[in-house]
């Protein structure tokens, strides 16, 4: 077996990429390193059955190059975070829509299959206490770019099914809610590795407006086994599924229990408006149900909160 990651220097991409290796498989890593991390592939970056190609998945030619011979593609590669998409917009839409469509086409020609990475901002903001794989996306005004993110991936899950259904290509969708673990940085909005850093460095948690939003933060590894085990099913072509813990807690809670793991910090509240501008909206309770997943593979993303936290404070330690 053969897999094409791209995005394969990323935070979840290079778990992936250890995971497959450790699988015996050959596996191919294209990323551009715009938020991923050569450091990231550190372990395994002189495995024989490791290539590493460095560009842009945007970049037709090298995209072809690095999908040829392979089984399995695992697009990874997005634009992410909620602050570089208050940022970059523009750059957001380009990134997560182009590529897409580009890869979805060259697969086509080589019978691979796909997995889309997708998100749960797709859900918008969708008032259900709980997100359902068929639920309606819910999103905000255009004028507010804040929504540019999830609706250029509910874009790339149309044209990911529009080729399943059209074409017959297996075409695998997962959406991805607030995964966390070792190597995920805090740069681009991620709120445990921020909250990490800052109680690390004794500085105050900035909790964004009240802290009662409601979030589920699944393990990394957990999260990775479940992309491989969709894409190791006969079943799984043409269909979509919400990848993430199902256990919610308050930013509030979370901020309180990294305290207490860490051992020294406080709470200090911001504005959302402080923080991204006048206008920003975000969503207050995002909740999955993984009913779907665990029927499906028989498995769903289970670690306690206090085993993540521990686990990336231990990570965030030994790389200071």
């Amino acid at each position: 077996m053969r897999s094409l990651i791209t995005g394969g220097a990323g935070f979840i991409g290079s778990h992936l990429a250890e995971r497959l290796l450790g699988r015996g498989e050959e596996v191919v890593v294209l990323d551009d390193l715009s938020t991923g991390r050569a450091h990231n592939l550190d372990a395994v970056r002189d495995h024989p059955k490791l290539r590493i190609e460095s560009g842009s998945v945007a970049d037709p030619l090298l995209l072809a190059d690095c999908m040829a011979g392979t089984d399995v593609v695992y697009h990874m590669a997005a634009a992410v975070g909620v602050k570089l998409v208050a940022e970059d917009p523009v750059h957001t839409i380009e990134t997560n829509i182009h590529p897409t469509a580009a890869l979805l086409r060259y697969a086509l020609l080589g019978g691979q299959k796909v997995y889309i990475a997708s998100t749960s901002e797709v859900y918008g903001k969708n008032p259900k206490e709980v997100w359902e794989e068929g639920d309606d996306l819910v999103f905000g005004p255009t004028e507010k770019c804040r929504w540019a993110y999830g609706c250029s991936k509910a874009i790339d899950e149309f044209y990911a099914l529009a080729f399943h259904q059209e074409y017959g290509l297996r075409t695998v969708i997962g959406r991805f809610f607030n995964v966390v673990g070792p190597r995920q940085v805090g740069n681009y909005g991620m709120v445990i590795p921020r909250f990490v850093e800052q109680a690390l460095n004794g500085e105050p948690l900035t909790v964004y407006d009240s802290g009662k939003q409601v979030r589920c933060f699944a393990h990394v590894a957990e999260v990775v086994d479940c992309v491989i085990a969709l894409m190791d099913s006969e079943e799984t072509a043409g269909q979509i599924f919400n990848i993430g813990s199902d256990r919610p807690v308050s930013v509030l809670e979370l901020a309180e229990a990294v305290i207490e793991e860490v051992g020294q910090g406080e709470v200090r509240h911001l504005d959302y408006g402080d923080a991204y501008g006048a206008g920003f909206e975000d969503v207050q309770r995002r909740v999955p149900s993984v009913e779907k997943l665990h029927r499906t593979i028989g498995r769903k993303p289970e670690k306690p909160l206090r085993e993540v936290l521990r686990d990336v404070i231990a990570w965030k330690k030994s790389a200071s």
